[in-house]
């Protein structure tokens, strides 16, 4: 089953639940698939879904740090629970060690020697880890290892 098809097969489940919370993070979702879709005019694959669940996850991160400080606390609920959901159509995420070795073994093939080749290393990582791990912890952790 495509992540797609989950997402709209969780869609329907929520209606009949009539969980509104978790159908209107899932509406929101699908509205972002189906908005890409027809922008480009093309059916988005497994890996085009997650990428939109990895941006839909950065902005809330993003909301709940601003809610946080604005010590807005009925909003960063709202925020961390749709986060939740939203977390559950990534894949399985990679430990810190697992994302260590990529980030070596990727060091080591492209050849980086200097903060320099990060481009190289980030170019080889992001198809290898995409959905898999939070890629601004995976550049903090090159730019540390070719420091």
């Amino acid at each position: 089953m495509s992540l797609k098809a989950r997402i709209t097969d969780d869609m329907k489940a929520a209606m009949r639940a009539k969980d509104s919370a978790r159908l209107g993070a899932i509406r929101l979702l699908l509205a972002a698939v189906k908005q890409r879709e027809v922008d480009e005019r093309i059916e988005l694959d497994d890996a085009a879904v997650s990428s939109i669940v990895e941006k839909l996850i950065k902005q809330r991160k993003d909301s709940i740090s601003q809610f946080q400080a604005a010590n807005r606390t009925d909003l960063v609920a709202v925020e961390q629970a749709e986060l939740a959901i939203l977390q559950a159509y990534l894949p399985e995420q990679l430990s810190p060690a697992e994302v260590e070795a990529a980030v070596g073994a990727a060091i080591t093939e492209s050849g980086a020697a200097s903060a320099k080749d990060m481009g190289k290393v980030m170019g080889l990582l992001k198809a290898r880890l995409a959905g898999r791990a939070d890629m601004g912890q995976v550049s903090a952790l090159i730019k540390s290892r070719l420091s």
